[in-house]
């Protein structure tokens, strides 16, 4: 019960990391809100784990800050947000990537952060407690060609956690990113362009330990730096990679 009494936001929590973050979550004993944009996918893991749900689009404004003050409403407080929801773009060469895609990429993997620190970190400072984790890439760390927006919202994920954490410190707020090698997730076909035998061992030969992430692998880490097991820990970007960036 590592997250006894603790309440807790995660975006993209429907499915893949974020779902296994939130179940985790719940099952260390934190009350959760999981929001994504599939609102079908969030109320099934919501229910699953006792939590709350809501529709929400990382991307835009007036649906985040409705995410805020739902999740203040919902669990009296927040201690605990993390921004999980991305997406990628299929890959190809650099100049290849069409401009809405690029555009949404940023808007999901960037954006999202800056609209959730400008609604919550407020209640955060209010509380002069808090953790937020990022997820972030070992795109951000070790990028692959042909992935290269994508590898560039992850980038600057993890430099924003940094800036975070350098200025929330004096407020008691613990900023930390994680960045998971790519995983069973919805997503693992974008990067691989087509999920095929013969893209998996190769995608696999780069990584030490032989497979992809899971989301219970992120999910134990998020757990730990969220807790209060870590509270010297701040402004770090983990890598959960099986070695990949060794």
């Amino acid at each position: 019960m590592r997250l006894k009494d603790k309440t807790a936001i995660v975006t993209g929590g429907g499915s893949g990391f974020g779902a296994g973050i939130a179940r985790t979550f719940a099952a260390e004993g934190a009350r959760v809100m999981v929001a994504d944009i599939d609102e079908d996918a969030a109320r099934h893991v919501a229910a699953e784990t006792n939590g709350f749900h809501l529709h929400t689009d990382v991307s835009d404004n007036a649906s985040v800050h409705a995410l805020a003050e739902a999740a203040i409403t919902a669990l009296d407080h927040v201690d605990i947000l993390v921004n999980n929801a991305g997406i990628t773009h299929p890959p190809m060469p650099m100049e290849e990537v069409p401009e809405d895609a690029f555009d949404r990429v940023l808007a999901v993997n960037a954006k999202s952060v800056y609209l959730t620190a400008k609604h919550l970190v407020p209640h955060l400072k209010s509380r002069q407690a808090g953790a937020i984790l990022n997820i972030a890439s070992t795109a951000g760390i070790s990028p692959r060609p042909n992935l290269n927006w994508y590898n560039a919202s992850k980038g600057w994920m993890v430099t924003a956690t940094k800036t975070m954490a350098v200025e929330l410190a004096p407020h008691g707020i613990r900023v930390n990113a994680l960045c998971p090698v790519a995983g069973e997730t919805p997503l693992l076909k974008s990067f691989l362009g087509e999920d095929t035998p013969e893209r998996r061992a190769q995608f696999l030969a780069t990584i030490p330990l032989g497979r992809f992430s899971t989301p219970d692998d992120i999910a134990n880490a998020a757990c730990y730096l969220c807790s209060d097991e870590a509270a010297m820990v701040t402004g770090v970007a983990m890598e959960v990679d099986g070695g990949r960036c060794i």
